[in-house]
């Protein structure tokens, strides 16, 4: 496999890279941005409208770019790399997707152009209380035309244009449906990662299927698998970083009048580190192959997954433990990037979820070959 980036996705990660650093390379900047509502830069969103990031796997016909999950990836990590607080990953890849990938021809158009263009904000309305990472809805149930019950967490459900919403249907499986953000009952509150998310509540609220109606679970799946993918890439610039500040640390910090590199035991655990960092990464690239070559990502998505939790926990704690006091503080950057790879690790499901789907899969392995 050719790991390397062609020219043009090189010009996009230098794009992107140079856009998102000018915005929040300054810390501080990031703070005061997550501070208020809606906890993103509308400035910045449009800039990354402008700059055709938003509409970027969508088809140019409905004014996205034709772009690919390499592409998609390569946003997702500069996004990490700076903490953007920009709803790139559930707005575009999760709420666009399926709406890309069920929607009519007169939703794709209107949505995923508004979406594209900055103009309208889209959430998928999906977790339910007490629901552990299903494709399938349970408490929204469908009925009539109309929308009854509450999802939460929906990240930025209370800033939304509109939102996609799964139900359950009257005739069994799970549907997708759009629904105007200002009909439902919505309440915001903010993350610990300084997001936002909502709890919303449908009361006979009006909805129009996504597309054609129907049972979506197996849709559903499948835009959530390419979530977790992009969400993996986006944990591997929050790692980046994390490791980059952490090694700038050590070399600056002073103990004993002497630089904290030149213990031994600190400069191993940096090591481990890397190590952990480039074995997630080696996931997360082949995952993004697999999406890309059209081929059903579940078990690749599960895989990557499962290393990029397992590699969060540890280059994150690893990360505050190296920086000592200031590691824990708000004001400093680090213990962010840490609650943000948490907030990943548990939007879309976390290692334990993705060991024991791959656990319930191995017998369904093929032997190997003995030499």
């Amino acid at each position: 496999m050719d790991f390397t980036y062609d020219e043009e996705q090189l010009a996009l990660r230098d794009a992107v890279r140079g856009l998102a650093g000018k915005a929040y390379s300054d810390y501080e900047n990031r703070r005061r941005t997550v501070g208020e509502d809606p906890g993103f830069s509308d400035k910045v969103w449009q800039q990354l409208a402008e700059m055709g990031v938003l509409g970027l796997p969508f088809e140019e016909q409905y004014g996205g770019m034709g772009a690919g999950p390499i592409e998609v990836g390569i946003v997702a990590q500069e996004l990490g790399r700076v903490l953007a607080p920009e709803p790139f990953l559930t707005s575009v890849v999760l709420a666009g997707g399926l709406v890309a990938a069920a929607g009519s021809e007169e939703q794709k158009s209107t949505l995923l152009g508004g979406l594209s263009s900055g103009e309208t904000l889209l959430a998928f309305a999906h977790a339910e209380p007490g629901s552990r990472w299903s494709p399938s809805a349970t408490v929204v149930t469908a009925s009539g035309g109309t929308l009854t019950g509450v999802k939460e967490p929906v990240v930025q459900g209370a800033r939304a244009d509109v939102l996609i919403v799964s139900a359950a249907l009257e005739g069994g499986g799970t549907g997708l449906f759009v629904v105007d953000g200002a009909a439902a009952e919505r309440t915001s509150y903010s993350t610990h990662d300084g997001g936002r998310a909502a709890k919303v509540t449908f009361s006979d609220t009006p909805a129009v299927p996504l597309g054609d109606g129907g049972d979506a679970t197996e849709v559903i799946a499948r835009v959530l698998d390419s979530a977790r993918i992009a969400a993996c890439n986006e944990a591997i610039g929050l790692m980046e970083f994390s490791l980059e500040t952490t090694a700038a640390y050590l070399k600056s910090r002073k103990q004993f009048g002497v630089p904290l590199n030149t213990f031994q035991a600190l400069t191993f655990r940096s090591a481990d580190m890397y190590v952990s960092l480039e074995l997630a990464r080696s996931l997360a690239v082949w995952a993004t192959m697999v999406l890309a070559e059209g081929e059903d990502a579940s078990t690749a998505a599960s895989r990557a997954a499962l290393q990029v939790s397992r590699a969060g926990r540890h280059i994150g704690q690893e990360a505050i433990q190296l920086h000592g006091g200031i590691g824990v503080t708000a004001e400093y950057a680090i213990g962010n990037y840490t609650s943000r790879l948490t907030a990943l690790d548990h939007l879309l499901g976390d290692g334990n979820h993705h060991l024991s789907q791959l656990a319930a899969n191995v017998g369904g392995y093929g032997e190997v070959d003995p030499l």
